[in-house]
This record gives C-alpha cells, structure tokens and sequence, in this order.
C-alpha cells in the first residue's frame, strides 16, 4: 500500500461516521438520489437508466465539442464525485469510453448499483472508494484522462467541497494533451467569481469556456489543457456530430456556451 492509498483509506475512516445518509425517491418516471436532505444529488429516468437526465449534467459533456467524434472510444473519462453515476453509467454505456469514478461515500456506490443501474467494475470501468482530493495524486492518473468531470457537493450544496487552485492545479496534471475539465459551479455569484479566477490562475485565462446558468443556478466551466479557438462554424458542425451520435441538446448549448473571463481584481 502506497502513502497515497494509506491517506485515503485513513482518512475515509475518519470521515465515516460523518457521511450523511443517502435516500432515494421517485417522481414518475424518474428516480432522484439525495444525501440527507431534500436537496437532488443525482437523477436517472427508469426507463432510460443510461441517458443523462439533468440538463447540467448534459452540459458537463460539452467536451465533446473539442474531441474527433470517431477516436471517443478511445478516450478515457473519469468522475470525481460519483452522485447517482450519470457522467460515469453515459461514458462506459454511450460514449464506449475507458471510465473512472472517484467516490468518497460507499453508501452512494452502493445505492447506485442497486438502484440506479451502475454496472460492475470490468475491464472498462472501474470505480475507487476514495478522498478524490488524495486519489487524483496518485501517479496511475497522471496525464491519462481526457475528459474530467468535477461535481464535488457536500449535503447542504452550497459550494464545492474542493475548490482550491492546488486542486485545480492537480485536476489539470490528470489532462492529456488535448483533455478537459468539466466542472460544476453552483452557488453564489461571489463563489463562482471566486472559482473561475482560481482556474484561470491554474489553466490561463485563453482555455476557460462557460455556459450562461440553468434556471436552478448550475454553471458548468470548461477548463482545456491545451487552450483552442475553434471558429462558432467548427463547433457547430461538432454540435451536429455529438447531437446525432449521442443525443445531447450540443445544438443548443452554442446558444448559451462561449469564451469566458474571470471579473477583473480589485
């Protein structure tokens, strides 16, 4: 056992006994997941448990846009904070990617496999019970993953659990070349003026995009490892391509997704 699993497996036992308990509920056709609270932490429609149901989520894709369609396959995604395993269920099912998720709470990787359809570990998926904030450093990550997924809540959801520059900054050493990250800023305005100057210190100013928020207040930021200046007419016909592979409303998002910049400091 390395000094990064020892962290993780020592610090996971601290934190268990203040993990909240995690419930589920259903509203027609859909199933939500919550940490002990009201508060949606996940969703999944029954009778389609392998499409992303929550339009936030579907933007949390948006690095597709940046990707050859054909070579997706070939790529491999990973999700730091598993919630009712949308990002992780689309990329291992739809997408045919490699796939990692980093979970902290073994409730929520049970609950997920029991009721929200989350495969098994195989040779293309693999979820890791851990403090996402150690395992990213493990060496095995390092310059492997071409699309990362931040959506790292506690209960209450009101900022994120990890949001300094050192975690973007190590977010950013899992890239590949041409990888992105993906992650959800939820809150108050100050908050996401505050994340946003955070990744644009870690990744420069030229490779942040972001979408206009969605009526519940979700603001998904796109940070690229390499940053690129597609022309509105190349991300259009790769909007096309995704919509029409996958099935994401990527038509739409260039209605609402665009080059964004951090508030100027005082």
């Amino acid at each position: 056992m390395d000094w990064c699993e020892a962290l993780s497996k020592k610090k996971q036992l601290q934190n268990a006994a203040e993990l909240p308990e995690v419930s589920v509920s259903d509203d027609g056709d859909v199933r939500y997941l919550h940490l002990g609270t009201p508060w949606i932490q996940g969703s999944m429609k029954v009778d389609e448990p392998f499409d992303i149901e929550l339009e936030y989520v579907q933007r949390m894709m948006a690095w597709l846009l940046f990707v050859d369609p054909a070579g997706v396959g070939k790529r491999h995604a990973m999700q730091l904070g598993l919630g009712a395993g949308a990002i992780t269920k689309f990329c291992h099912k739809k997408l045919r990617t490699r796939t990692t998720a980093i979970e902290l709470n073994p409730q929520v990787i049970s609950i997920c496999r029991a009721w929200f359809k989350l495969p098994q570990d195989g040779p293309r998926l693999r979820v890791v019970l851990g403090d996402a904030a150690v395992e990213i450093r493990n060496p095995e990550w390092l310059g492997t993953v071409d699309a990362l997924a931040v959506d790292l809540y506690d209960h209450q959801a009101a900022a994120p659990v990890l949001d300094s520059a050192e975690f973007y900054a190590d977010c950013r050493q899992l890239l590949t070349d041409d990888g992105c990250l993906t992650v959800n800023l939820f809150g108050r305005m100050s908050s996401y003026e505050s994340s946003l100057q955070k990744l644009a210190d870690v990744f420069g100013e030229d490779a942040l995009w972001a979408f206009k928020p969605t009526r519940e207040g979700n603001t998904i930021v796109l940070a690229q490892r390499t940053p690129t200046a597609p022309k509105r007419a190349e991300l259009m016909e790769r909007a096309e391509q995704v919509q029409a592979r996958w099935d994401l409303p990527a038509t739409k998002w260039l209605r609402v997704f665009s080059r964004v910049q951090p508030a100027a400091k005082a």
